[in-house]
């Protein structure tokens, strides 16, 4: 036995059954970001490579966009959101410190009969970190249905005379709908590492700030504002990320060259570029959305996915490689073959 443990021996694998998404319909651009920041559209493309990112109207919260992910995976599976069985809500922005959000998501999509409960996983890793747990519930048995919510609205933790975060978020939503699928598809190995020491390079900071007049200043969640160092988080993610992704694919006896697709967290144009470059393999094996929605932090994953799937770029049995990674720092990869409809269990319903 390794220093991982031997995983349950069961029958059944984890599938993703369908992966949903939810963007706010209104489109915030470079140029508009211009009038109430100090940065430029040419330097945001040449150094981010965001172009527009979607903003949350100001009635739409964390639940309201999460609801709205998990209805839209329940359809493209074809089923009715009150056969999920358990909500797992990925989420550093709820609606209200407690209940969880979870909650609310069950009640606006509809999903009235299931448990729920969130996980903070530090927003751009819960993409890999929730979907983890997601996956273990129904690993366990206990579950036939579990709907991993990634819900954010990251634009209400800015400052918005601090162009650092401010030009690279945006808000959106994604879910997971996970079942029981044949032993040899879905959710492999999963990897998850965190390095303390670098807490304070991507967070929201619970600090006091004032306009240089000395009226308060407060972000959509009061003194909670994000901070971020765009060069560490490039030397993690770049020096750092390829190899945890070649280690878990040591694990399961797998080279790069033999990943069809690589779903990475979307935190920067350039970054994505440089995991790429860092693995060896062609730019056309990912999926990048960035330049249309900005980081939408632990959606940014599942959206990737989406994105993917609906340009027809993934197919049963294709071998997919997932990296979310970001506050804290924390990094999350995963490796599963990909699931057609016929490989999935019949889902018995009352």
């Amino acid at each position: 036995m390794g220093i991982f443990g031997k995983p349950l021996e069961r029958s059944w694998g984890v599938g993703i059954r369908a992966v949903g998404g939810y963007l706010p319909e209104k489109s915030v651009s470079n140029a508009d970001l211009e009038e109430i920041l100090l940065t430029r559209d040419d330097w945001i493309r040449a150094n981010i490579g965001v172009e527009t990112r979607r903003m949350a109207a100001d009635d739409e919260r964390t639940s309201d966009l999460g609801a709205a992910a998990l209805k839209d995976a329940c359809a493209r599976a074809g089923i009715d959101p009150a056969e999920v069985d358990l909500v797992i809500c990925g989420t550093y922005t709820p609606d209200n410190m407690a209940p969880p959000a979870a909650m609310l998501v069950i009640d606006k999509a509809g999903a009235h009969g299931a448990a729920g409960f969130d996980v903070n996983s530090g927003a751009c890793p819960g993409g890999v970190f929730a979907l983890d747990v997601g996956a273990k519930y129904l690993a366990s048995g206990e579950y036939r249905r579990v709907a991993v919510v990634l819900a954010d609205v990251n634009t209400r933790t800015m400052d918005w005379k601090d162009p650092g975060p401010a030009v690279i978020f945006g808000d959106g939503a994604a879910c997971y709908l996970l079942e029981r699928c044949r032993p040899d598809r879905g959710l492999g190995p999963t990897l998850l590492h965190s390095d303390p020491t670098r807490y304070q390079s991507v967070w929201v900071a619970r600090e006091k700030r004032a306009l240089r007049d000395g009226t308060p200043l407060t972000s959509g969640f009061g003194d909670n504002f994000a901070q971020l160092s765009g060069r560490d988080v490039h030397d993690f993610a770049v020096g750092e990320v390829p190899g945890l992704i070649q280690q878990l694919l040591g694990r399961a006896d797998r080279k790069a060259d033999d990943i069809d697709l690589f779903a990475l967290h979307q935190a920067n144009l350039y970054i994505v570029r440089g995991i790429m470059a860092a693995l060896g393999v062609p730019e056309d094996r990912t999926v990048t959305n960035i330049e249309k929605y900005g980081n939408t932090s632990g959606a940014s994953v599942p959206l990737v996915l989406r994105e993917a799937q609906d340009l027809g770029r993934l197919a049963p049995g294709d071998e997919v490689v997932l990296a979310a990674f970001g506050s804290g720092l924390s990094v999350g990869v995963a490796l599963l073959r990909w699931c057609g409809a016929e490989d999935f269990e019949t889902v018995a319903t009352a």
